[in-house]
């Protein structure tokens, strides 16, 4: 039946008339159409405007998830659940040195370096697999041909009827994770150096404040004693002349002055008295000395920054010590050549000679006693290296060198100050100054300090 039959079918001769009931009945029905028409239509826009969103939700997380895996750090393998990759990240084909179409329906474990670590891997994610592997380390093939340990984490992938789809594996290199821990590390050391040296700079500020007032309370006391020290050992020598005088006379003879001479111990005390005035005045010029070092110590440098010739100071520093002390000390300077900083050239030559005396000091003892001192520039930095032959520094010492007051000298031999006070003005320099023992032997002080440009 054709087209034409079917609509003389449905639709009446157009000859015939139809009844009003059947013309109104048609109409409604034809409204009636339109209206589902039009619903149906609204549906389908609205169907088809939530399906866009969707898709652009979907089209957003994919872009996500794409990016999240192309800035992982770590490797990352999904695959099936006869080990068949299926996806791979930017960080194995750049470790692999293959494309995702070269990984991808490949085996997992031809990622492997040789054959017995396929076969441990097979045993460790055939027993482990439901439970997930941690911290696995394995060997895998680089690209460079290198085997790598590589630290592995294995988690399954289940559907939600709890059906095993596959897994989901990482990885680190070995090699990596000690870097970062080296770096970690290295920065913890460095925040508790830091810590340190803030801590021993306040201290510093606040001992010199304490140093600097006693200083000053005894520095009068000290010195009216040691003034009148040495007036009283002109009078002694005077007094010893008279008595020598008067004993020589003729009243030396007389019994009652002999006697008294003698319940006196006038002799005897004529005879001390010279070591006890010089036991005085090396008793007040020691503590004279100290009083020097407390107000060196404390002392706040209104210095107005110079050019240094850092090559004279030590050439200088050297002569002074060399020349001071009576044993055989041989010192060998090797510096380059024009070696500047800025600061003070009086300062920085107290420090030169206190290092150089103290290894003069340190080596005392040794027939072969010498100095090296040499020097390097690097990255805008002095370094000066003054390393001895000596016995070297105890290690229970090495933390406590540039303390105040702390000394390896003998009672008597030294303040605890030179060190210290040579540590506070290197530090007012913007340089370093630190200390350590060679391995074959000897102390080794470094003097850091930034380079002046000339």
């Amino acid at each position: 039946m054709n087209t034409a039959q079917r609509m003389s079918i449905i639709a009446p001769h157009a000859n015939s008339p139809l009844p009003e009931s059947t013309e109104l009945l048609g109409e409604q029905a034809w409204i009636e159409v339109i209206q589902k028409m039009d619903e149906v239509y609204n549906d389908l826009l609205q169907y088809e405007v939530a399906l866009e969103e969707k898709n652009a939700a979907l089209e957003e997380s994919h872009q996500f998830i794409e990016s999240v895996l192309a800035s992982m750090s770590d490797i990352l393998i999904v695959c099936d659940r006869n080990g068949g990759i299926e996806e791979v990240n930017s960080s194995l084909c750049h470790f692999s040195g293959k494309t995702a179409e070269e990984l991808v329906h490949h085996p997992l474990f031809d990622l492997f370096a040789d054959d017995v670590e396929r076969a441990k891997a097979r045993e460790v994610f055939t027993r482990f697999g439901r439970d997930g592997v941690h911290d696995c380390e394995l060997f895998l093939r680089a690209g460079d041909g290198s085997t790598v340990p590589v630290s592995m984490n294995c988690t399954p992938r289940v559907s939600q009827t709890g059906k095993l789809m596959g897994m989901v594996v990482t990885g680190r290199p070995v090699g990596e994770l000690r870097r970062a821990y080296q770096a970690l590390r290295q920065a913890h050391e460095d925040l508790k150096r830091t810590q340190g040296q803030l801590l021993h700079a306040e201290k510093m500020v606040s001992l010199g404040r304490l140093v600097a007032g006693v200083a000053h309370e005894l520095n009068n006391p000290i010195s009216f004693v040691l003034g009148n020290v040495l007036s009283l050992q002109r009078y002694s020598q005077r007094l010893d002349r008279y008595l020598g005088t008067v004993h020589a006379t003729d009243f030396a003879d007389d019994e009652a002055l002999k006697t008294m001479r003698q319940e006196l111990r006038i002799d005897r005390i004529l005879a001390d008295m010279p070591h006890l005035i010089d036991g005085m005045i090396e008793g007040a010029e020691r503590t004279r000395d100290i009083v020097d070092a407390l107000k060196r110590f404390s002392a706040v440098d209104k210095m107005v920054p110079e050019q240094v010739n850092l090559n004279e100071v030590v050439e200088r520093s050297v002569r002074w010590v060399v020349q001071s002390t009576a044993a055989k000390f041989a010192v060998d300077v090797d510096l380059p050549a024009n070696l500047y900083c800025s600061g003070s050239s009086g300062q920085l030559q107290q420090v030169v000679m206190n290092l150089v005396q103290n290894a003069c000091d340190a080596t005392a003892t040794k027939p072969d006693a010498a100095l090296k001192i040499t020097g390097t520039v690097e990255n805008g930095t002095i370094c000066l290296n003054f390393v001895d032959n000596g016995p070297g520094i105890a290690e229970t010492h090495l933390g406590r060198l540039f303390e105040p007051f702390f000394t390896t000298k003998p009672v008597g031999q030294g303040t605890g100050l030179g060190l210290s006070i040579s540590y506070g003005i290197v530090d007012r320099h913007g340089g370093k100054l630190s200390a350590g023992n060679l391995p074959e032997g000897g102390a080794e002080f470094t003097l850091a300090l930034p380079v002046e440009s000339h």
